[in-house]
């Protein structure tokens, strides 16, 4: 079980009420495909991914990215209980999609960057250091099931 500190719920919790779901879901999807190209082959069906200006531009690339982002919403309204809350997506992901567990740390490491623009001066470290340890939580109980 992780322990979360009242400054990480509360900055968690901060985070998600302001975000912009389709915008910031979006742009770290689309940000990891551009910049890790081979995440692309889990995405075939979404048609044209030829190059940067199409990965934007695709209306499944955005519709993915807000459905990500509602999903981290999820454990943000059950942080003391991740692990369940993931525990049919992570089936789903490592048993029948078959996703390599490092796309999800490449996803983040992209959240992340897209979290600290938006956020400027606000993303201190301690904020980061929140976001980060939220994520990687995730992560871990995303994957479970490949291990």
């Amino acid at each position: 079980m992780v322990e979360w500190t009242e400054f990480e719920r509360a900055t968690i919790q901060d985070i998600f009420s302001k975000m912009d779901y389709e915008s910031v879901g979006h742009n770290a999807l689309t940000r990891c495909l551009v910049v890790y190209p081979w995440t692309q082959r889990y995405f075939g069906n979404f048609g044209n991914l030829y190059n940067a200006a199409a990965i934007m531009g695709n209306p499944l690339v955005a519709a993915h990215g807000t459905v990500v982002l509602h999903g981290l919403d999820k454990a943000v309204k059950n942080m003391d209980n991740i692990k369940a809350t993931y525990a049919e997506l992570s089936v789903l992901h490592s048993e029948k999609l078959h996703v390599d567990p490092d796309n999800f740390r490449l996803l983040a490491d992209c959240l992340t960057i897209v979290v600290a623009a938006r956020l400027g001066s606000g993303f201190t470290p301690d904020v980061q250091a929140a976001f980060q340890k939220f994520l990687a939580v995730v992560i871990s109980a995303l994957t479970k099931q490949y291990h």
